[in-house]
This record gives C-alpha cells, sequence and structure tokens, in this order.
C-alpha cells in the first residue's frame, strides 16, 4: 500500500529590511497620530492591538515603540506597557527652551540657501495655515496644527544640515504633546502672523530680524500653555470642588 505523506508547511521567514520598514510605517503612522493630537498624552499603546491593526509581529510594534521612545514620544514600563509620553511642566519649559536654541541655528544655516522658489514655497504654505484657520471642526484644528509644525520643518530643510533637520521632527513631535497638555486657547498653532513675520525677515536678508521674529514666536507659543506647578488632591478633595 502506497504512503501517502503531507508535505510539511515551511514558516515564512520575513526579511529583516522588511521588518524594517514596517517598523518605521508603524513608528510613522504612530508619530503622526501623536503630533495630530489625536492620541493624548498617556494614552497606551498595546503590543497586541497596534499588531492587530497593522497585520504584524508584536516584534515589529516593538521595535516601532522603541523607536518613539528613542524620540521622546512613548514611555515604556515594566509590566504595564508603552504609553504616548506624559511631560512634566520642567520637560516642557525644557523642550522650548531647547527650540529656542536649535531653531535660532536653523535661521542662521538656511538665511543663505533662501531662494525665490523657496520663498513661493513658504507663501503657499502660510496661505495653507491662514485657510485652516478660517476652518472649523476637529479635523481641520489638527490640519492646521500639522501645517504649523511643517513651516518649522521646511526651514529646518533648507538649513541643509540633516542633524539639525533631525532634532526639529523631534522637537516639533514633542511640543505637539505639551501643547496638547498644557495647551490654553489653541493659539499655539503659530498665531500672531509670526511665520510671515519671520519669512520678510529672511527675504530682506535680516538673519538677526529673522531670528528675533522665530524667538518672539516660540515665546508666544510657550506662553499660551499653563505650565503651573498643580499640587496633588485626594479623590474627595477632587470630586468636591
Amino acid at each position: 500500500m502506497e504512503r501517502l505523506t503531507k508535505p510539511i508547511a515551511k514558516a515564512v521567514t520575513v526579511p529583516e529590511s522588511q521588518q524594517e520598514d514596517r517598523a518605521r510605517a508603524i513608528r510613522d503612522s504612530l508619530r503622526d497620530a501623536i503630533v495630530d493630537r489625536r492620541l493624548a498624552p498617556g494614552t497606551k499603546l498595546s503590543e497586541a492591538e497596534v499588531g492587530t491593526l497593522f497585520d504584524v509581529s508584536r516584534t515589529v510594534v516593538r521595535d516601532a515603540l522603541q523607536m518613539l521612545a528613542f524620540e521622546g514620544l512613548v514611555k515604556t514600563e515594566r509590566n504595564r506597557g508603552a504609553f504616548v509620553s506624559n511631560p512634566s511642566p520642567e520637560e516642557a519649559r525644557q523642550i522650548f527652551d531647547s527650540r529656542r536654541v536649535i531653531e535660532a541655528a536653523i535661521v542662521a544655516a538656511a538665511a543663505p540657501r533662501l531662494t525665490p522658489e523657496d520663498i513661493d514655497t513658504f507663501r503657499a504654505h502660510i496661505e495653507e495655515e491662514t485657510r485652516h484657520k478660517g476652518e472649523r471642526g476637529p479635523s481641520a484644528r489638527r490640519a492646521e496644527i500639522k501645517a504649523s509644525g511643517d513651516f518649522h520643518l521646511l526651514l529646518a530643510r533648507l538649513s541643509g544640515n540633516a542633524i539639525l533637520e533631525k532634532f526639529m521632527h523631534e522637537l516639533v513631535a514633542r511640543s505637539s504633546l505639551v501643547i496638547a497638555l498644557y495647551g490654553r486657547t489653541g493659539v499655539s498653532s503659530c498665531g500672531h502672523d509670526d511665520h510671515g513675520d519671520i519669512l520678510e525677515a529672511l527675504e530682506r536678508g535680516d538673519v538677526e530680524g529673522a531670528t528675533t521674529a522665530m524667538l518672539h514666536h516660540i515665546g508666544h507659543i510657550e506662553a499660551d500653555l499653563d505650565l503651573r506647578e498643580i499640587e496633588a488632591m485626594t479623590l474627595k478633595d477632587a470630586l468636591l470642588v
């Protein structure tokens, strides 16, 4: 009697490079959700749930979360998992202090590289920001915040310094977290026509003026934050207020 044998299924091994690409794609999607404030500070990021949503293994998800943790957007706690970072008031101050240093350097590096085409790009971008400011609703608000951050990233890219650009990506993302947690009026999306003032100074070749406008602008954003230390209350006291 002929013996029937069933072929053994071979395990499908995903190339390491493909796993890295998937992890980066998940990292980018989560980062966008955090920056756009669709994921609030303190939100738990379940490896199992993220893996199901993206149809990947928990190993790939873990790699993506580690990337975000390195950027300061996610914090991992032993035996609890990963959470969207919840920066303290002191961390918030440090983020904006860092922005003053980094963005002053970016302005100085970008100014001599500015071309008429770049100016047109910035003007079109500012028009887009203005359009979003005139719209209402959560989606419009998210679009406005993203457009606002993108202005700073465009300027960082123009600097020609890849390290400064990388730092700026992290700072814009972490600033969005701070704004989500401590913002009061929403002016944090770069009101006061500050971007226009920065661009006009750059167009004139006035590096000092552009730097001053940038520092004022960062001050406007920070002024809209309530960074006062709040004394912890008991549950009973909190509910009786």
